[in-house]
């Protein structure tokens, strides 16, 4: 007998193998079996099932590699939530426009290879954005402000050896400050080569049966149309470890940069100083340089397994720990001969007690630490406005930000020291008013005409074009940094505010967080607002189609009372999938179009040095201290709140079903351009979804458990994890392989952000590698209007509507209404069941009779 699988892959929910395979909620009648696979990922049939069975019913469960039972290796994964921007800085990289489908030919020069190169650099920069951070918190706060007992009380452990004139003198303080960032980069470093085989595994293609000739050539080595068909796509272990050593020493560089920097600014170093000074400065400039450089590099761009590290990495990975040798021995060594001591520059001891001593009442913080917070966001902001205008435009959006890039230093040379043959600055100029026109030319390469691709085969459907105007990369990066920021400026506040809880309003003895803290806090209140306000222009939204949708039902003739009461409920989902499909994107670029004045405003003002005090007469500097302070207690907070919410996202249904899309959405790419990212859980999916299915089609002839032909059934999420097994699939098994997918966001959403994954053309590319020798495309996409996730594909495939509910009022007997299922229970409606057939009947035509005698 010709036997026919059906292979279901559930999506983000984790929907448990009982409910993929349609079994009653009684266990003695059926129960789910395990027959491969083991515990975390693995393939299910029901008890009940037979082997003769015309068509067979698995199960693939996949979800406990993103949530599971509280185990240690859980509430690990449920910290991973508190690397969300690294996540989503890494996904940025896979929303750029042109990736040609050979990732070997992809061009530095060309569009896409300098935006991902550009990506790759701020991915570089918010990891450098999290060690300041941690920096801050440890040499700034503690070895530098906390020089009190009462303060030193606040850290857990016994502390009170930093109030012993020994460690007060000089700048011995700041090096055991500085082991805190580092502590927590090797922490980062050994969690990332914990996870860089990650559950992930290679395909094992099947050993060729003895009539393999006869399955039709492998095209493996024909020319890749998607990228999603490179063989190391998800495999790029040699790439993260890579990428991993370079962001831990250019993190490291970082961290050992600001004590060096407060120290040549307080005391220039002259003698023995000098000798430890100089190298150790140039090594820090070598490892920024080589890593600048190394990042467009093929030996980092390019995923080849488990190549080893190279000689680039060693390299930095020497400069490295030569600079933080020569930054130890700076610091501990006695002040130089330049001028006073330099724990005069800190904060006096006793301002507790009496806030008249001299000092109390001054921002003691480590010198120059908050401007290079303020310089550092700043360029960030460049960045991100050079990643948006390049991946639209192309390498000619490149011009106004090398302008704006380089009007900036200059401009503050002139303002600060002048500039030989140019007119002195207006003496009332100040820096901080450079950063707005600055970004504002950065900011005319997003003006220019978008660099469309060539004429496509046929026209593009409604709401299909490039998402946010082809800035898909800047905006997912944005949305990374803006979390990133908001976790850092709440760890810094939450710290300070500890370290000092009986500060009183007038700032004496306060532990002083860095200024960009305080404006963060007012952009938290005022994003916030935004927010709110996008969130009521989205319900106006909403009941206006609402209304739209229940006019159109409500107007067939003959409804009863009930029928219309029904109406109301079937148009909210109607509404639901027209509002997400339509307009949810729009409303989300509104958004970041209005954080992105707002960041500008916030980086101008934490240049410009100035703080609003409470106790000002004006009434407005009140006002923006208030909503300042109220902002930084919410940003304190957050770090906790996103831990708490990713135990959540692991283990209730109902967190998960609403938050853990996004996050298994940035963990379904591998990571490519953020080695610190959580890892991908389709590294271990596809490959293991590919060798199941290989191997099935594989067997003897006359095997029990061979099957000869396999329809690949595919829900939401797991919509993606099919199609990026069909197109790593050789030809001979995708030749007797259906794909079903049903709840698919391949277009309105997926198509929009990744349109080199799956654009029109990528998948019309899916299309054809599904098509048969006669002419078949071997894809059945099933869609309702009431799914607010699930829409046409139009690549070729056969679409088929599925109508939900199935009628407004009980019929049969029954006497419950007819269940709305929006985004559930596909393979329970009567048009799946149908097609099935179909297909089934399809499959075993195609498959050949076997010879005589073989097997």
């Amino acid at each position: 007998m010709v036997r026919v699988l059906e292979l279901r892959v559930h999506g983000v929910s984790n929907t448990p193998p009982d409910q993929l395979l349609g079994l009653a909620p009684e266990p003695h009648v059926a129960r789910p079996e395990l027959i491969a696979g083991g515990p975390v990922t693995g393939f299910y049939r029901s008890t009940t099932a037979v082997g003769e069975d015309p068509i067979n019913v698995e199960a693939y469960s996949w979800g406990k590699l993103t949530s599971g039972a509280r185990t240690r290796r859980d509430i690990e994964r449920a910290l991973w939530t508190s690397l969300l921007p690294f996540a989503l800085a890494n996904v940025a990289l896979h929303a750029r426009s042109g990736i040609p489908a050979d990732p070997d030919r992809e061009r530095w020069a060309s569009r896409s290879g300098i935006t991902a190169w550009l990506v790759r650099l701020f991915c570089l920069s918010l990891t450098c954005t999290l060690i300041m951070a941690v920096t801050g918190v440890g040499v700034d706060l503690i070895g530098w402000q906390c020089v009190g007992r009462d303060c030193l009380g606040q850290i857990p452990g016994d502390w009170a050896f930093l109030t012993n004139n020994w460690w007060r003198q000089d700048t011995r303080a700041l090096a055991l400050g500085l082991l805190l960032p580092l502590l927590v980069l090797a922490g980062l470093g050994a969690l990332a080569w914990r996870t860089y085989q990650y559950e992930a595994e290679m395909p094992a293609e099947p050993p060729a049966g003895p009539n393999a000739d006869d399955e039709g050539p492998d095209d493996h080595a024909g020319p890749l149309t998607n990228p999603l068909q490179d063989p190391t796509f998800w495999n790029g272990e040699g790439q993260l470890r890579r990428a991993a050593v370079l962001h831990l020493c250019t993190g490291a560089v970082t961290a050992a940069a600001v004590p060096v920097t407060a120290v040549l600014l307080m005391d220039p170093p002259r003698g023995a100083r000098a000798l430890i000074a100089a190298p150790t400065v140039l090594l820090f400039v070598a490892v920024a340089v080589i890593a600048v450089i190394a990042l467009g590099r093929p030996w980092l761009t390019r995923r080849q397994g488990a190549t080893p590290l190279g000689r680039w990495s060693a390299t930095i990975a020497v400069l490295t720990a030569f600079s933080l040798v020569g930054t130890f021995l700076l610091l501990l060594l006695p002040d130089g001969p330049a001028g006073q001591p330099l724990s005069v520059y800190r904060p006096p001891i006793g301002c507790v007690t009496d806030p008249h001593i001299v000092g109390c009442r001054v921002d003691r913080s480590l010198p120059g630490f908050d401007t290079a917070v303020a310089w550092l966001a700043t360029y960030q902001v460049l960045l991100l406005l050079t990643i948006g205008a390049v991946n639209r435009s192309g390498r000619r959006a490149l011009a106004s930000s090398i302008i704006a890039a380089l009007l900036l230093p200059l401009g503050v040379i002139w303002i600060e020291r002048g500039l030989p043959g140019i007119v002195a600055a207006p003496s009332g100029l100040r820096t901080w008013m450079l950063i707005g026109p600055a970004l504002l030319i950065a900011a005319v390469g997003l003006l220019l005409p978008r660099t469309r691709a060539p004429a496509p085969s046929q026209p593009l459907g409604p709401h299909t074009d490039l998402a946010w105007g082809g800035c898909a990369p800047a905006v997912l990066a944005g949305l990374s940094w803006m979390i990133a920021v908001a976790y850092c400026a709440g760890l810094l506040y939450w710290v300070s505010d500890r370290l000092d809880i009986r500060a009183d309003p007038s700032g004496a003895s306060r532990v002083v967080p860095p200024l960009g803290v305080f404006w963060a806090g007012l952009a938290c209140v005022i994003g916030l607002v935004a927010l709110l306000a996008l969130l009521v222009r989205a319900a106006v939204l909403l009941r206006r189609l609402r209304r739209v949708e229940y006019a159109r039902l409500a107007a067939a003739p003959g409804l009863s009372a009930h029928d219309l009461r029904r109406c109301r409920d079937v148009s909210t989902f109607r509404a639901l999938h027209r509002l997400i499909g339509e307009h949810a994107l729009r409303l989300v670029g509104q958004f970041v179009t209005v954080a992105a004045a707002l960041v500008a405003l916030c980086c101008a003002a934490a240049l410009s040095r100035s703080r609003p005090s409470p106790l000002s007469p004006d009434g407005w500097q009140v006002v923006v201290h208030w909503a300042a302070d109220r902002g930084d207690v919410v940003l304190g907070c957050l770090p906790l709140v996103m831990s708490a919410l990713g135990m959540l996202v692991y283990r209730v249904d109902a967190v998960r079903r609403s938050v853990g899309v996004i996050w298994d959405v940035c963990t379904f790419w591998p990571r490519a351009a953020h080695p610190l990212a959580p890892p991908s859980y389709a590294e271990r999916a596809v490959p293991e979804l590919q060798t199941r299915v290989a191997g099935l089609l594989a067997l003897p002839p006359h095997h029990p458990d061979r099957m000869d032909g396999l329809i690949l059934s595919g829900h939401s999420q797991g919509t993606l994890i099919c199609a990026a097994v069909l197109l790593q699939l050789p030809r001979r098994w995708r030749g007797r392989t259906w794909f079903f997918s049903y709840g698919c966001q391949l277009t309105r959403l997926y198509g929009r952000v990744f349109p080199s994954y799956f654009g029109p053309e990528r998948l019309r590319t899916l299309a054809r590698a599904v098509t048969w020798p006669g002419g078949h495309v071997a894809w059945t996409n099933f869609w309702r209007d009431t799914d607010p996730l699930g829409w046409q594909v139009s690549a070729g495939e056969r679409d088929v509507p599925v109508i939900d509910p199935e009628a407004l009022h009980p019929s049969g007997g029954e006497v419950a209404d007819p269940p709305i299922r929006n985004h559930r229970g596909y393979p329970d409606a009567v048009e799946f069941a149908r097609e099935r057939a179909v297909v089934a009947r399809l499959l075993r035509r195609s498959v050949p009779s076997p010879r005589p005698g073989s097997g």
